[in-house]
């Protein structure tokens, strides 16, 4: 195949004015589909990055990520720890417990999943959640029985900071001759944490010290860490070495991570992301279609030039190559349109909707964006990949040509 042959031929007809005036309006419209589609592909897929993110920061910043149990007392579990922190995705532990429990306030009642920490071990956590979040916790203090609740819980039970709500704990009920009580006792509200999430309305944090009173648990066991990763969406490739790291000093544990409770809401987020980038793929594949349709028709009315190409000497390969090398300068104008306006769209896409009056998510919130190096690459090779392709059939037709029927009656 002569490359630098079929590359000026191409190319020459490329840039040359088409005869017909409908193959030039369908290579237009067909250019015109790629810049659109892989325009809007880059600034949907990174406003869906952008919302994971930050369904990432509000609420795996809140919960925790990957928690480690155990029957008995970790009395060594800083030695663990230390052997923890040197796994790659481990970034902190700290000891914590948790418990279901009812919250009562004079005019609601409201289910909690409530969480027992040590302030001042979380205050090395301090980089790894919303700032706001932790100062709200650092008021806990042993034996004042203090709560912390999510900004919506606090709402629906009506309470500020300084009122008293009742925490009702199915962990260490005891039994008499009533029946099964649970356990009880009254807390101060001492803050309101709010994360933007659905965590606002279901979480609320005590000191670790209280909490094991509630449950009645003797005094200064751990039998429950939390660790914060780095990415927490590799929490269940990271479970066997936490029970490896474990087993080691004689321990045995079981874990759990935040997928158990919150993996269906990301697993929505990413559904509904691909389902749009596939929606959107589709555009670029219609553009593909026309480019198609452009070059057939290109073919029918080059067909006495590729005959006389033929007799002269040139090969089926490089009869081939001019029509692909056409075909494929079209999709890279397209290509190349659509990411400079995807990426110029997407880097100012709050602005523009400032200009134009449009809000979205309400006054004074503007959409999360995030544009990911790797997830545009994807979308260019995608984008190639389609539309090479689809000039391998009008250059096959072109290829097949036969030089003594198209000059029969030249």
């Amino acid at each position: 195949m002569n490359l630098a042959l079929s590359w000026t031929i191409g190319y020459r007809y490329w840039r040359a004015r088409k005869a017909n005036s409908f193959a030039s309006f369908i290579t237009l419209f067909a250019v015109s589909g790629i810049v659109l589609g892989v325009a809007a592909l880059i600034i949907v897929s990174s406003v869906m990055n952008g919302l994971e993110g930050q369904l990432k920061q509000r609420i795996l910043g809140a919960v925790p990520q990957l928690t480690v149990y155990s029957e008995q007392d970790m009395a060594q579990w800083q030695q663990v720890a230390a052997k923890l922190m040197q796994l790659d995705d481990v970034v902190a532990v700290s000891p914590s417990i948790s418990t279901q429990a009812m919250l009562q306030s004079p005019s609601n009642i409201s289910a909690v999943q409530i969480y027992g920490i040590y302030p001042e071990i979380e205050q090395q956590n301090v980089a790894l959640m919303n700032p706001r979040f932790h100062r709200s916790l650092a008021v806990l203090t042993p034996g004042d029985y203090q709560i912390v609740l999510g900004a919506e819980l606090a709402r629906r039970l009506s309470v500020s900071p300084g009122d008293k709500v009742r925490v009702l704990s199915g962990d260490g009920v005891v039994y008499s001759p009533l029946g099964p009580v649970p356990s009880q006792r009254h807390f101060y509200v001492a803050g309101v944490f709010e994360m933007g999430s659905q965590v606002d309305a279901n979480l609320a944090y005590v000191h670790h010290d209280d909490a094991q009173r509630v449950m009645r648990q003797q005094a200064g066991e751990i039998k429950q860490l939390r660790l914060y990763l780095r990415d927490p969406f590799n929490a269940s490739t990271l479970q066997p070495q936490v029970v490896a790291a474990f087993a080691e000093e004689g321990v045995s544990v079981t874990t759990s991570d935040w997928r158990d409770n919150y993996g269906h809401l990301f697993s929505a987020v990413k559904m509904e992301k691909n389902m749009m980038s596939l929606m959107l793929s589709l555009i670029i594949a219609v553009a593909a279609f026309n480019i198609v349709s452009a070059l057939v028709m290109m073919v029918v009315d080059k067909t006495t030039d590729v005959a006389v190409l033929k007799t002269q000497g040139l090969p089926t390969a490089s009869v081939m190559g001019i029509f692909m090398i056409q075909g494929s300068l079209n999709a890279i104008l397209g290509l190349v349109g659509g990411v400079l306006l995807g990426v110029l769209i997407t880097l100012n896409l709050n602005s523009i909707m400032s200009s134009l009056g449009i809000s979205i998510l309400g006054a004074g919130q503007s959409l999360p964006v995030q544009l990911a190096l790797s997830q545009l690459s994807a979308i260019v090779i995608g984008t190639l990949l389609i539309t090479f392709l689809a000039t391998v059939y009008p250059a096959l037709r072109a290829a097949n040509v036969q030089p003594a029927s198209a000059l029969r009656y030249e």
